[in-house]
């Protein structure tokens, strides 16, 4: 089975424990500079998400605005197609 290094020299000290506590600082500093890092990047991935996402809202935002005002021509166009129809003296059969 294997120990840790301080293993047996519970008590006392020793020139293995002497370097444990500094060696595993390191290797937490080290797992949270890995952590700031990615944490970073995903900063930035959303950043650019989310300006992505605002773009689409907008082109969305504009085309329901097109919609609208073609639903509206459509609208004047039968109007007019109508009046043509009275003055033409014409019916849907």
């Amino acid at each position: 089975m294997d120990f840790p290094a301080w293993h047996g020299h519970i008590g006392g000290m020793s020139e293995g424990t002497d370097n444990l506590v500094p060696d595993l600082l390191r290797a937490v500093r080290a797992d949270v500079s890995a952590i700031r890092e990615t944490l970073g990047e995903h900063g930035h991935r959303l950043y650019r998400i989310e300006t992505g996402l605002a773009g689409v809202r907008r082109e969305v935002a504009g085309d329901a605005e097109d919609i609208a005002h073609l639903g509206a021509r459509i609208d004047r166009l039968r109007e007019e197609l109508d009046q043509i129809k009275r003055r033409l003296d014409i019916t849907e059969a």
